[in-house]
This record gives C-alpha cells, sequence and structure tokens, in this order.
C-alpha cells in the first residue's frame, strides 16, 4: 500500500534535501499534517521566497535580499580588513560569535585540481579585483583545514605576496578535549605549525 499521491509527492520532496533519507522523510511529510493553516501558508511562502528573492550580494557574494548583503551595507565595520571563506554559511558562524568586524568575501568553493576546479571557477580573480579596487590592508583566510583549503590559501596568499596586503589564515590544531589517538595527521601538521609559545613569567 502507497500513501496518496499528495504525500508521496511530499515524501519525495522532503528527500531533495542532504542528509535526508526516506524514512526521515516520511517522517517529516507526516508531521505536516498537524501543521495549522497558517503554518502551512508560511511554510509555503518562504520557500517559494526561498527561490524568488534570495540572491548573492554584488560585492562579496554572500547571500540577500537586494543588491548588497547586510554586513556590507554596514559602514561601522573596518572597512581595511577582509576575512575570506568558503560558503556563505561561514559567515553565519563569525557573525555569531560577534568578535569579527571587518568585511567578507565567499569564493564558493576550494581550488581542487583532481576535481577540475580552478581558481577561476571559485570566484578568486573577483576576490583580487575587489582587494585591489577598496585598498583592503589585511586578507583574513578562514578555510577548511584540508587539502583543498591549504591549497586555495597558499594560491591566494602567492597572488598578494607582491602586495602591500597583509594576508593571514585562522588557525587550525588539535581541539579542545580530543582524543589524540583519533586526530588526523594533517589536523596534527597544522596544530604543530601553529604552535603557540606558551609564557612563562613566574
Amino acid at each position: 500500500m502507497k500513501y496518496p499521491t499528495t504525500i508521496q509527492n511530499l515524501i519525495e520532496c522532503f528527500e531533495h534535501l542532504p542528509g535526508i533519507g526516506e524514512k526521515t522523510a516520511e517522517r517529516l511529510a507526516l508531521a505536516t499534517l498537524d501543521f495549522d493553516e497558517e503554518v502551512i501558508d508560511i511554510f509555503a511562502k518562504s520557500l517559494k521566497d526561498t527561490k524568488k528573492k534570495i540572491k548573492r550580494c554584488s560585492r562579496c557574494n554572500n547571500l540577500a535580499e537586494s543588491e548588497l548583503c547586510d554586513v556590507c551595507k554596514d559602514d561601522t565595520r573596518d572597512h581595511e580588513i577582509l576575512c575570506v571563506v568558503e560558503n556563505p554559511k561561514n559567515i553565519i558562524l563569525f557573525e555569531k560569535l560577534g568578535t569579527f568586524h571587518g568585511y567578507y568575501h565567499v569564493i564558493d568553493g576550494l581550488i581542487s585540481p583532481l576535481d577540475g576546479i580552478n581558481p577561476e571557477d571559485v570566484h578568486i580573480p573577483q576576490l583580487i579585483d575587489r582587494i585591489q579596487k577598496e585598498n583592503i590592508k589585511e586578507v583574513i583566510l578562514a578555510l577548511k583545514p584540508s587539502v583543498e583549503g591549504e591549497t586555495t590559501s597558499l594560491y591566494i596568499s602567492k597572488l598578494l605576496n607582491n602586495t602591500n596586503v597583509l594576508v593571514s589564515k585562522i588557525a587550525h590544531g588539535v581541539p579542545l578535549g580530543a582524543d589524540m589517538d583519533y586526530v588526523d595527521s594533517l589536523t596534527l601538521e597544522l596544530a604543530l605549525e601553529n604552535r603557540k609559545k606558551i609564557s612563562n613569567d613566574d
């Protein structure tokens, strides 16, 4: 026995979401039957609006509902510092911390020659152009601690090598409370490279 066509179609729609299997999609679809009509209307409208209204910021490539995103509209931020991230979700993580007050630039991916992803495929030319036009003084590379992330960071830093731009990257290493037996070799290598001296003032 199958579900009515309407519910079956909804289950199949939920299955398109990342990390959602058939059973979870089935549970989500059935849960909507208990929603108030007002909630259903908001749900449906939000899905449509996301597709119709969300675009990319013309300046930093972040998600936005207008020409510029909320961060780029904020004139109180530090105009000389630019944090380079892989995707818009990374910006949300930094903004939740509330400690970074510069601007961002989303490159939408990482260089991966094995996968055929080159610098021009991840908006690096646009990044360099922006750095030059906006007279950026410091670029912080906040990319994933992976082979692709390191390759991308190295490529960007080389492009800025003969400029007056200070290039730095966020520290990566062993997380607090981690069991050393389960830490991968790349994380250990980065932890050693980014080691800090322990002050001894006693």
